[in-house]
Formats: C-alpha cells, sequence, structure tokens
C-alpha cells in the first residue's frame, strides 16, 4: 500500500514539475518572440523610412532631369523656328526681286511691243506703196510690151519649161552614166565571178510522175476486182492514179511532192513482187514511206554538208531534205537553194561580208515550200515562223522575210540573198515559164510602153527582155526621150514581175518622102 502511494506521489509529483517547467519555457519563448518582434518593426521602420528617403531623392533628380530635357527642347525649338523664320526672310526678299524683275521685263516687253507695232504699221504702209508702184510698173511694161501678165507669164513658164526639161535630161544622163560606171563595173564583177564559181544541176519535174509497167495486163491487176486495189492505193497514198490508153504506163498525180514520190515507189514495189491486194498494199506503203523518211534525211544532211553550214536544228534538216522533190517553174527547190547559198556566200566573200550567215540564209531562204502545201500561209510567212521557232538569228530570218521584196532589206546579208535568188532563178534554163503567162507578160509590157503619151508604136522583143518604142518625134524630143525611158522602166519595175531586167529602147526618128516625077 505504502509502495503505491510512493509511486503515485512521484507521478504527481512529475507531472507538477513538468506543469511547471512548461509554463516557464512558454513564458521565455514569449520574451524571445515578443523581443524578435520589436527588432523586426524597428528593421521596417528602418527600410521605409530609407525607401522614402531614396524615392525623395529620385524623385527630385527626375524632376531635375525632366526640366533639363524641356529646357533643351525649347532652345532647339526656338533655334529651328529662328532658322525657318530666316529662310522665310530670305525667300520674301526672293519673291520681291524676282517680282521687281518681272515688273521690269513687262515693261520692257511693252516697250517693245509698241515698237513693233510701230514698225509693222510702216512695213504696211511701205508694202501699200510697193504694191502701188509695182501695179503702175506692169501697166507701163504691158504697155511698152504689148503683152498682158497672164502672156507674158506663159512666155516665161514656157521658156523655163523647156530649160528645166533640157537640164532635168542632162542631170539624168549625167547621173545614170555616174551611177553605171560606178557600179555596173564591181556589181559584174561579183556577180560574174561567183556564177563562174558556181555549178548547180538543174532537174526540171512537173506534179506528175509515171510509172512503167512490164505489161499492160498489170493494169487490170492494179485496178482489182471491182476497183479495190485502185482505191485502196489512192486512199493510203493520197494521190491520184491516172490509168489511161497510154500503153504499159500509170501517171501518179499530186501536189505533195514527197506524197506522189511515196506513191511512186509503193506501185513500184508491188510490180516488183506481183502481189497486189489492200494488205500488201499498206505494208509496201508503209516500207516505201521508210525510205522516202530515210532519203529525205539524207538528202538535208547532204545539203547542209555541201553548202558548208553548220548547227541547224534537226527539224529544219528534214524539211531541207523534203525540198528535193519539190520544184517551182520547173527548177528543184533543193538544187535550187544550194545554188542561192553559193552565190550568197560567194558574194559575201568578194564583198567583205559574214560567208557563214550569208551562206545560212541563202540555204534556208525557200525553207517554207517544203509546207505551203501542207499549212495555210505564204512559204514566205512559213519559212519566217519555222526559222524563228527553231533558235536561227533574226538576221537569218529576216534574210528569208525579205527575199521576194515583201519587207524592206535591212542588211547587207538579206540584199545578197535577194541577188543570188534572182540569179538563181533567171540564169539560162533555170525555169520553163508557161505559154499562156509568158505571152501575157509580152501583151503588157507593150501595153505598158504604149500608155504614155507621144508613143505611138512598141514592140516586145527577145522573149521579153527588151522593149523597142517608136515614139512621134513632133511631140517626144531628145531631152524628153530620157526622161520617158526612165518613167517607162519604172512603171515596168511597179506592175510586172520577171526574172533579170528589161531593156527599154526609144526609137525617134524623122522620115521625109519625095518623088521624082
Amino acid at each position: 500500500m505504502d509502495t503505491w502511494i510512493w509511486i503515485l506521489l512521484i507521478v504527481i509529483a512529475a507531472v507538477v514539475c513538468g506543469v511547471v517547467g512548461f509554463i516557464g519555457g512558454g513564458i521565455h519563448r514569449k520574451r524571445v518572440a515578443e523581443k524578435a518582434i520589436g527588432d523586426a518593426t524597428e528593421e521596417a521602420k528602418r527600410i521605409v523610412s530609407n525607401a522614402l528617403t531614396t524615392a525623395e531623392q529620385k524623385k527630385r533628380e527626375a524632376v531635375l532631369e525632366a526640366k533639363d530635357e524641356i529646357h533643351k527642347a525649347r532652345s532647339e525649338n526656338e533655334k529651328e523656328l529662328k532658322e525657318r523664320r530666316s529662310e522665310v526672310q530670305r525667300q520674301e526678299r526672293r519673291i520681291s526681286q524676282r517680282e521687281e524683275s518681272l515688273d521690269k521685263r513687262t515693261e520692257a516687253l511693252e516697250k517693245k511691243e509698241d515698237a513693233i507695232a510701230k514698225k509693222l504699221k510702216t512695213a504696211e504702209d511701205r508694202l501699200a506703196e510697193v504694191e502701188s508702184l509695182k501695179k503702175s510698173e506692169f501697166e507701163m511694161l504691158e504697155k511698152i510690151s504689148g503683152l498682158t501678165q497672164t502672156q507674158a507669164r506663159e512666155i516665161l513658164l514656157k521658156n523655163l519649161e523647156g530649160t528645166l526639161e533640157h537640164e532635168s535630161a542632162l542631170k539624168i544622163m549625167e547621173f545614170e552614166k555616174k551611177t553605171k560606171d560606178e557600179a555596173d563595173t564591181l556589181a559584174k564583177e561579183i556577180i560574174a565571178t561567183a556564177i563562174q564559181r558556181c555549178a548547180a544541176d538543174h532537174a526540171a519535174e512537173a506534179t506528175v510522175s509515171v510509172v512503167d509497167l512490164p505489161n499492160d495486163e498489170m493494169k487490170g491487176r492494179i485496178i482489182g476486182r471491182e476497183g479495190r486495189n485502185i482505191r485502196t492505193l489512192e486512199s493510203v497514198t493520197g494521190v491520184d492514179l491516172i490509168i489511161d490508153d497510154t500503153p504499159e504506163t500509170i501517171t501518179v498525180s499530186s501536189f505533195d511532192p514527197v506524197r506522189r514520190e511515196v506513191a511512186r515507189l509503193t506501185l513500184e514495189k508491188l510490180i516488183t513482187d506481183g502481189r497486189i491486194h489492200p494488205a500488201r498494199i499498206e505494208e509496201m506503203y508503209e516500207k516505201a514511206k521508210r525510205e522516202v523518211d530515210v532519203a529525205i534525211k539524207q538528202a538535208g544532211e547532204r545539203a547542209v554538208i555541201e553548202a558548208g553550214v553548220n548547227g541547224i536544228n534537226g527539224e529544219l534538216v528534214k524539211l531541207l531534205g523534203r525540198l528535193k522533190y519539190r520544184t517551182s517553174y520547173g527548177q528543184n527547190v533543193l538544187n535550187h537553194s544550194l545554188e542561192v547559198s553559193y552565190l550568197a556566200g560567194l558574194m559575201a566573200s568578194e564583198l567583205g561580208a559574214d560567208v557563214k550567215t550569208a551562206k545560212r540564209a541563202g540555204l534556208l531562204h525557200d525553207i517554207g515550200k517544203a509546207l505551203d502545201h501542207e499549212l495555210e500561209g505564204t512559204h514566205i510567212s512559213l519559212g519566217v515562223e519555222y526559222a524563228r521557232k527553231y533558235k536561227e538569228k533574226e538576221e537569218v530570218v529576216h534574210a528569208i522575210e525579205a527575199h521576194h521584196g515583201d519587207v524592206e532589206a535591212k542588211t547587207v546579208v538579206a540584199v545578197l540573198v535577194q541577188a543570188a535568188d534572182a540569179i538563181s532563178a533567171a540564169r539560162p534554163g533555170a525555169r520553163r515559164e508557161n505559154l499562156q503567162n509568158y505571152i501575157k507578160r509580152l501583151e503588157q509590157l507593150e501595153e505598158i510602153s504604149t500608155s504614155f503619151a507621144g508613143v505611138e508604136r512598141s514592140f516586145a522583143i527577145q522573149a521579153g527582155r527588151e522593149v523597142r518604142i517608136i515614139v512621134k518625134p513632133e511631140i517626144i524630143t531628145d531631152d524628153k526621150m530620157v526622161i520617158l525611158a526612165h518613167d517607162i522602166a519604172k512603171k515596168i519595175e511597179e506592175e510586172l514581175e520577171y526574172p533579170g531586167q528589161i531593156k527599154v529602147h526609144i526609137i525617134r526618128e524623122n522620115r521625109v518622102f519625095d518623088y521624082a516625077k
């Protein structure tokens, strides 16, 4: 029992000690906390005081800086305002000076106008006086001469006309002689040299080809049962086959020379093979077409090599090859193009011009004739279009465009191609002319010659290369003959198309007849 009491007392004592210790510790902590709070409050007051002091100081500094900036801006504005005022004053002075100058000029002009008006009045008075004197002098002259003013004018104009006519005839003869002396020799020498050094073959072809048959029985086989073979041939090849009474021949007709050549080869292959039916016709047509395409390419390449021209587009080379089967007035166009290329190159070398460009332009000048059967347009427009399409130089394109005079030739090469084309077309045997066109040209030549006043008769001779004109001697004087020949030649150039040149030969004669009885 005592033990439990003692234990209880000890526990109570421990509890009491613990409570007393806890209360004492709390009082101590409170004191420490109050001290820390007091220190923090003082520190906060000190920081706030310092911040207020710093803010006040910065405020004063900002105010001072703002005042400085305002003062500086005000000074600059005043300075700028002062400068502008000075500039305005200078402008005002200048305007004032100009106004004074204009006033002076206005006064001077007014004085000049007054002076001019006085001079005009004086001049008008003098002109009236001169007219009066002139009129009186004319009246006096009319009385002395016995002629009116109109009659005297007619006499003077007639004399003056005769004098001017004589002088103009002399001048024309002088200039013609001078031009011929200076130009004919050189031109003939250059052209003759070029022609002598150039020799081109000539082939005369038409729009038909003739295929020889081994016998007349072959005609029936070509026609086929109910005409099926000939219909197939014509539809596949695109040509007309003419089977007439001519023994052992068939005529192939087409305006397209390449198509005509393919049809001719197809017929020859069918005749050689002997098997003629629609399927075989189509097979032989394809084979002949391939052969002609190869021949066209080879012909174009050969022409480029012979002309000595490099760098031509492959499509243009093929078009050149097609010219092998194209003719113009019976002249093979590929041979003509080669001939023009040679001539243009030779003349260019004689003149010191660009030989390569001249040859190239001469070779390509008729390239459009390979297309004019298939496409719309003249061979010139087509040639220009395709030359530009395949990147030919503008100088070559211009020569193609100008070779028939459709546009004015502006380069030496264009003029040389024109001349070479005319030489190649006009040389003997180069072309053949339709009889009706030939007769019509001769008639037109005589009509042009007889259309002039004073012409009695005219005769076209030497195949139209000369026209002899007999004039009335009482109307056409020796001086007028020169002018008349010039006018007739000019009109022939404007209205006719012809190869080479035409000589205008005027004959004036007086014939007197009498009879002895």
